[in-house]
C-alpha cells in the first residue's frame, strides 16, 4: 500500500533568510573598509589601468570614493564621484530588498531577466556616461584628482 504523497512544510523563514543575508554581509563587510579606509588618501588602493593607460576617466572611476561618501551620507559628493555608480547601488538595493521581501514571506524567488535591447541600453548608457565625463561639458561628473 502506497500513501499519497505529502507536501513538505516550507523551510523556515530562518533558513530562508539566509542567503539574503549572506549577500548583505558580502556587501557589508567591503563597504565598512572602504567607508573607515578614505580612498582620497593615496596610497590604499591600485590606479585605474584604464585612466594610465588613456587619460580618461573608466566608467568605474571614482567607484571607491562614491561608495566612501555614501557610507558617510554624503549622497551628493557621491553623485559627483561616480552617478553610474549610484544609479547601480539603487538598482542593486531594489532588487536585495525584493529577494529578502520573498524570502521572508516565503514566496518565490524574484527573477531578473535582461534581454538583448536592455543590454544594449544598459552599454549605450555606460559608454554615453564616459564620453560625457570625459568631456568639458560634464566635468562634473568626473571623480576630483587625487
Amino acid at each position: 500500500m502506497n500513501a499519497a504523497p505529502t507536501a513538505s512544510a516550507p523551510p523556515p523563514v530562518t533558513r530562508r533568510l539566509g542567503p539574503p543575508l549572506a549577500a548583505l554581509a558580502a556587501v557589508a563587510v567591503p563597504t565598512a573598509y572602504v567607508a573607515v579606509v578614505d580612498p582620497n588618501s593615496p596610497g590604499h588602493y591600485p590606479d585605474c589601468p584604464f585612466l594610465a593607460a588613456t587619460g580618461w576617466w573608466c566608467p568605474g572611476c571614482g567607484g571607491l570614493r562614491c561608495v566612501h561618501a555614501l557610507a558617510r551620507g554624503d549622497f551628493t559628493g557621491a553623485l559627483h564621484d561616480n552617478a553610474v555608480a549610484v544609479l547601480l547601488f539603487g538598482v542593486l538595493g531594489v532588487l536585495w530588498l525584493r529577494w529578502a521581501w520573498a524570502a521572508l514571506t516565503g514566496g518565490p524567488t524574484p527573477r531578473v531577466a535582461v534581454g538583448g535591447r536592455r543590454w544594449a541600453l544598459i552599454v549605450l548608457l555606460v559608454v554615453v556616461f564616459t564620453v560625457v565625463r570625459n568631456s568639458p561639458v560634464g566635468a562634473g561628473l568626473a571623480p576630483p584628482a587625487v
